[in-house]
């Protein structure tokens, strides 16, 4: 292949969490750079290593049998310091020192966030979605989001079998601290009597009385899924239903950043790929300060003005299904 823009050398970095498929991601970008001839560099750690100029040429052999591990990398950190004009300007003085014609840069919200500072001063910026909370506006899924409900399936059906032999009511807490994505798909996938999500307020009565007539109905347990933005804290929500004898004792289980890892599930392997060769494709052809979105079945650009000044919701039509189900 042969270049259609003046791009001769790309960087990429990963910021922010980590999500499955951050790994296949890289390894995208830095293959597809290479098919059309350009120089590859990793910037370790995230924009911390932005600004102390962590750059590390990279190869297609550098890349190689990590598709299939978690995590990332090239590392992931929080900067503060990238937070300020004055972060910023090292930043953009790193990429300068080190002829980057382009950046890469895959992560969640914050992330693109700071992408987007940078493109309004001239960097020229490349987005891909990666954020288990599928928060990020523009985009269908984002990388990381199978993988962590995949994961959390796996454990709810675990606790289910302890669940019904012990005739319990398990709280269990998923990560969203201002999407409901994740809780929500658990309560489907999951079977979940009641789902508890940031853009829904639930009082305390109405989840008693959920979990109270699924006693009443005979069932032999109840699941209780709890996103970590509810407006009511998991604690709290099992120490009220204990307190009101709704028939079944309650357990609370903090999954945690037991969803962040793992290995990428075949989706988010596939979805990573096409993420980071359209990436590398619209650097080429000269479209920046633009993220890669999944829309339907297809890739599509959208501009990072949009995407950070809006946000992903969890879906009402799957929150409804969730009650509907829960009989």
């Amino acid at each position: 292949m042969t270049k259609i823009s003046e791009i001769e050398r790309i960087a990429v970095l990963t910021s922010g969490g980590d999500a499955s498929g951050m790994n296949p991601a890289i390894r995208a970008v830095v293959r597809t750079a290479l098919a059309h001839n350009l120089e590859v560099y990793g910037v370790e750690s995230g924009y911390e290593g932005l600004i102390h100029g962590a750059f590390t040429r990279l190869d297609a052999r550098d890349v190689g049998g990590i598709m299939q591990r978690g995590g990332t990398m090239l590392l992931t950190a929080r900067s503060k310091e990238f937070r300020t004009e004055q972060g910023q300007r090292k930043a953009i003085h790193q990429l300068n020192k080190h002829g980057i014609d382009a950046l890469v840069v895959i992560g969640g919200d914050g992330s693109l966030r700071g992408a987007h500072v940078l493109a309004r001063q001239g960097v020229n910026i490349v987005g891909i979605p990666a954020s288990i909370d599928n928060d990020i506006w523009g985009t269908n899924m984002a990388i990381g989001v199978d993988t962590a409900l995949n994961t959390i399936m796996d454990a709810v059906d675990k606790l289910r079998d302890t669940a019904s032999s012990h005739q319990r009511a398990f709280l269990i807490e998923t990560m969203g601290r201002e999407c409901g994505y994740l809780a929500v798909m658990a309560g489907i996938i999951g079977g979940a009597e009641t789902v508890l999500i940031p853009e829904v307020e639930t009082t305390l009565e109405e989840v008693a009385h959920a979990v109270e007539d699924a006693y009443k109905r005979g069932k032999t347990h109840a699941i209780i899924i709890v996103a970590e933005g509810a407006h009511i804290k998991i604690q709290d929500l099992a120490h009220y239903l204990d307190q009101a004898d709704v028939g079944f004792k309650t357990r609370v289980t903090i999954l945690g950043h037991i969803q962040r890892g793992g290995r990428p599930t075949a989706f988010d392997r596939l979805l990573a790929s096409r993420m980071g060769v359209h990436a590398v494709e619209a650097a080429v052809n000269g479209r920046f300060d633009v993220m890669v979105g999944l829309k339907g079945r297809e890739m599509v650009l959208m501009s990072l003005e949009e995407v950070v000044n809006r946000q992903r919701k969890a879906n009402m039509e799957y929150y409804t299904m969730t009650r509907m189900l829960a009989r």
